[in-house]
């Protein structure tokens, strides 16, 4: 099952790939007033779905976060961060991931059993998470700054929020975990 899924999910996240980059020349071929209010949101999200799952779908069986070297999971300024993660409002965020999804014990057991190896486990699993975000992220940024030359502000516009909620407040989410699990292993050597 598993080379099942380490065929199967690379090329899915080759698919959507292909599929953002075909809706981006598909847009080019257009101009903005071509798509009514409702399209130009469903393609929007669609862009950030599709460029979204090019990082997350191997991320579920490769260790993609090993392409970023070790320093830049290493958090430099906890002060930076927690303001960071105030300021977003990312416990509110946090709740609703924990009341829609997290909430479930066997979605949580399969990241933090409880163990010192659970903490490491927890560790990797917010680096997977920050790195497909991240990469998701930036991306859709970039596609964000092409569409704006071509003229799609509404676009940009929503698949920018959604960006943000999707993938930004999700690597500051990650990099608070870290702070944490690195807290917690510094007391229990």
């Amino acid at each position: 099952m598993l080379i099942f899924k380490k065929i199967v999910l690379p090329l899915l996240g080759l698919f959507l790939l292909y599929r953002a980059v075909d809706l981006l020349r598909d847009l080019s071929a257009h101009t903005p007033a071509d798509y009514s209010h409702a399209e130009t949101f469903v393609l929007a999200f669609l862009l950030t779905a599709f460029i979204t799952g090019v990082f997350a779908l191997p991320g579920f069986v490769f260790s993609t976060n090993a392409l970023l070297p070790n320093r830049y999971y290493r958090i430099k300024s906890n002060g930076r961060l927690q303001k960071s993660y105030r300021l977003m409002g990312l416990k509110y965020y946090r709740f609703l991931l924990i009341v829609f999804f997290w909430g479930q014990k066997k979605n949580r057991r399969k990241y933090f059993d409880g163990t010192r190896m659970g903490l490491e486990n927890l560790d990797y699993q917010s680096r997977q998470s920050e790195f497909g975000h991240l990469g998701a992220f930036i991306l859709i940024v970039i596609a964000s700054v092409y569409l704006l030359t071509l003229g799609y502000f509404l676009m940009v516009t929503t698949a920018m929020l959604i960006n943000v909620i999707g993938n930004l407040y999700p690597v500051i989410l990650q990099r608070h975990h870290r702070m944490r699990v690195e807290r917690l292993m510094l007391k229990i050597g």
